[in-house]
């Protein structure tokens, strides 16, 4: 959509004589103290909360400020493609909705929601393994809309090969493996509150309905969901993995394989020399490592070491427009967006979800044209001054 932020804009401004009294949020710090009202402790900073003091998480927005964007006049920023090629396929927009499992924490929908909300704008959704919703659930509500598959890769080879195969039959469109949680880190939040949902059943839905990891139980998990949980529990981190087993992933899937959680250039350089077909940048949203490098401060020297050879994203601290041109900016071809619309999940499900990526595009789109740029293709790095 042409000036896609300038109709956002407009669809606000024309309630002005007759405003809603129930209008959901605008400002980002909203939604999360709206989020922060319905949700309980535990949930609330299950999404919330970083690993030990956060400082890695405080860090991933900080960083952002050190680089300024130094707008340019006179350039024609009329009519404007936001477009994106990803893997041969044109996306409407740079973002992606990033990986969260557990949704049903959030709102009852769950993944649901936010899968139903992608797709409606055309922002490719990427499922979780720790989804609560299974992730054929997931694609049945998406229907030929774009989706991605994030794997955790399991203990169990049986397991993992066949969440590859059931993605591909699902009709998702690229693997996404986090490397970075072999196992959940010392979050100080979460052990506070004792509250880790997978062991009540919730965020284990692709597990239960996955015929590998059926087999290995005794009884089903509808006969002994406890004896369930905790196979789960045993199998599900694998801190064992080296870059020789990335083999065994390409024998079990054709889809494109991308690696998240990459933070040092010569992993990435590593990735592309292994064959993989994109990284994504990420420290987790500053869950995993606590003092850890902010990934849009990873993101340059990452760009410098892979150049052109291989797709790079970013997640980790995107909250507004400027942030995603920013991240654009030093390399990134799209970003994932995880917080924001979890708390618009929390606050409106679907819908809340919808109006956080729309907003957050529009704000992407505007400052972008103000900026001086009409296409995302041509946003680099000589907008920005540190």
């Amino acid at each position: 959509m042409s000036n896609f932020g300038n109709q956002i804009q407009y669809q606000i401004y024309a309630t002005m004589q007759n405003p809603n009294p129930n209008r959901l949020p605008v400002i980002y710090e909203e939604w999360e103290a709206r989020a922060r009202e319905i949700l309980d402790d535990g949930p609330f900073y299950y999404i919330a909360g970083g690993a030990g003091g956060e400082s890695t998480m405080k860090e991933n927005l900080q960083v952002f400020d050190r680089w300024k964007i130094t707008p340019r006049m006179l350039r024609d920023v009329q009519d404007r493609d936001l477009t994106v090629n990803l893997f041969g396929k044109t996306a409407p927009f740079p973002f992606l909705l990033a990986p969260i499992g557990v949704q049903s924490i959030i709102h009852p929908e769950g993944e649901l929601a936010s899968a139903k909300a992608s797709a409606k704008l055309g922002v490719p959704y990427i499922a979780s393994s720790a989804s609560t919703k299974s992730m054929e659930e997931i694609a049945e509500v998406m229907g030929d809309a774009e989706r991605w598959f994030q794997l955790y890769w399991s203990k169990d080879p049986d397991v993992t090969a066949s969440f590859l195969q059931r993605a591909e039959a699902s009709g998702y469109s690229a693997i996404v493996v986090t490397l970075d949680t072999p196992m959940l880190a010392w979050r100080e939040r979460d052990l506070k509150n004792v509250y880790l949902p997978f062991l009540i059943g919730e965020g284990i839905g692709n597990y239960f309905t996955d015929p590998a990891f059926r087999s290995k139980l005794s009884t089903s998990p509808e006969e002994d969901p406890t004896a369930a949980i905790m196979h789960w529990a045993q199998t599900f981190g694998n801190p064992g993995l080296t870059w020789e087993d990335l083999g065994f992933l390409r024998e079990h899937t054709h889809l494109p394989i991308l690696l998240k959680g990459i933070l040092h250039s010569d992993d990435a350089k590593q990735a592309a020399d292994y064959g993989v077909d994109g990284v994504i940048v990420s420290n987790h949203g500053g869950r995993q490592v606590d003092g850890a490098v902010s990934a849009i401060e990873a993101l340059p020297d990452i760009s410098d070491a892979v150049g052109n050879q291989i797709p790079i994203f970013m997640d980790s601290g995107i909250r507004r427009g400027a942030d995603v041109v920013k991240a654009l900016a030093l390399g990134a071809k799209a970003v994932l967006v995880g917080r924001p619309p979890m708390y618009g999940l929390a606050v409106a499900g679907e819908k809340g979800v919808k109006e956080v990526l729309q907003n957050m595009i529009a704000d992407m789109d505007m400052t972008m044209a103000l900026s001086g740029k009409n296409a995302v293709t041509d946003i680099d790095a000589s907008m920005l001054t540190e």
